[in-house]
């Protein structure tokens, strides 16, 4: 009887005990403050091509006739003038030709002279009926046989007289020798480039492309250009030319810019940075600390505006800048996204959403 009393008062007393040795259930831990931005429009993005500022003409000079090169009287980077001597070929055989010349031209008056005498001659006779009409005519056509002869070698002079002037390389106008391409002693041929010349008026800037970016450009679009020693002014451009071959090393694509307005202390050769403005796909803009990625997809955490609920939104993405990653597909204008500490979220987590200056926000009235 005692026994059967005493078991259930054991009972009740060990009950308090083991209630007081179990943990108690962890706590929900409260909301954590999450800094929150809404993605920027991001219609346009900006691209950059290292350049170099070139001279609007810049003609390649070449000697008329082939020879020797016996004078080079400039450099790469001097200045010239209009008609400036620049370089000389070997002048003996312009010479000789032109001596050859001489001699044929005076050669030719000889024969002319004794063709008309001879048709004179002739003449006086057929009026004397001593000699028959056929005689006469083959006198006739020596002498105007002649007289074209003459002028053949006289139109031979001419040239081998220019030829001689052509062994003397002029400037065409004012401006600056950007590339020397002979040396004294070099034998050269009709054509062969010798200086390329920089000539003095408007300025361009020269760069190249790739493949992937002419889809985005047009002729006559709007560019900015950026000179290395002044990089703190922009100046207004038009993309005036785009070449439809590439190079066939780089495989990049020439084009050249137009500045909109006379820039007289711009000179040729220095660097220059083009950019380029482009409307395409990209809509939307978010900090770089807002995308994540896991198994290669990247994503962002958006808040919900009701309960501050987070919730993982798989994103696509675009170029990458400096500090902002563009979005493509995915997010929203009016979207909440977490811009930091986004490798600590998970799945459903309630935030507390706050601006830059760790202020509260009420996504709602927003």
């Amino acid at each position: 009887m005692f026994r059967t009393i005493l078991l259930p008062g054991l009972a009740l007393l060990t009950l308090p005990l083991l209630t007081a040795c179990s943990d108690p259930p962890p706590a929900e831990p409260p909301p954590r403050p999450a800094l929150v931005v809404q993605p920027q429009p991001a219609t346009e993005r900006v691209q950059s091509y290292p350049g170099e500022v070139r001279a609007r003409i810049e003609p390649e000079l070449a000697f008329r006739i082939g020879g020797k090169v016996s004078k080079r009287l400039v450099d790469a980077g001097d200045r010239v003038r209009r008609d400036q001597p620049l370089a000389e070929l070997d002048p003996e055989d312009a010479r000789l030709q032109l001596e050859a010349a001489r001699s044929q031209v005076a050669a030719a008056q000889a024969n002319l002279n004794l063709a008309q005498a001879e048709r004179d001659r002739y003449r006086a006779l057929l009026d004397r009926q001593m000699i028959s009409s056929s005689q006469y005519d083959n006198a006739e056509n020596s002498f105007r046989s002649a007289a074209a002869r003459l002028k053949q070698a006289r139109a031979e002079f001419d040239v081998a007289e220019n030829h001689a002037t052509y062994s003397v390389l002029r400037a065409p106008r004012d401006g600056v020798i950007a590339r020397r391409s002979v040396e004294v002693g070099q034998v050269v041929a009709a054509g062969q480039t010798v200086f390329t010349l920089a000539a003095d008026g408007e300025r361009e800037v020269l760069f190249s492309l790739p493949e992937k970016s002419l889809a985005h450009l047009r002729i006559g679009q709007p560019v900015e250009v950026e000179l290395w020693s002044r990089p703190e002014q922009r100046f207004a451009g038009t993309l005036r030319e785009l070449s439809p071959a590439a190079d066939p090393q780089s495989r990049t694509f020439a084009a050249r810019v137009s500045f909109d307005t006379d820039q007289p202390n711009i000179e040729t050769g220095q660097s220059a940075r083009v950019f380029i403005r482009q409307a395409d796909q990209v809509t939307l803009a978010v900090p770089l600390a807002a995308v994540t990625a896991e198994a290669g997809q990247s994503f962002v955490w958006v808040v919900d505006p009701e309960n501050h609920l987070l919730q993982r939104r798989p994103v696509t993405l675009g170029a990458y800048h400096q500090d902002q990653a563009t979005i493509t597909d995915g997010l929203r204008p009016g979207d909440w996204v977490v811009a930091a500490g986004v490798h600590m979220l998970r799945e459903g987590q309630q935030v507390v959403p706050v601006d830059r200056q760790n202020r509260q926000l009420d996504l709602d009235g927003e």
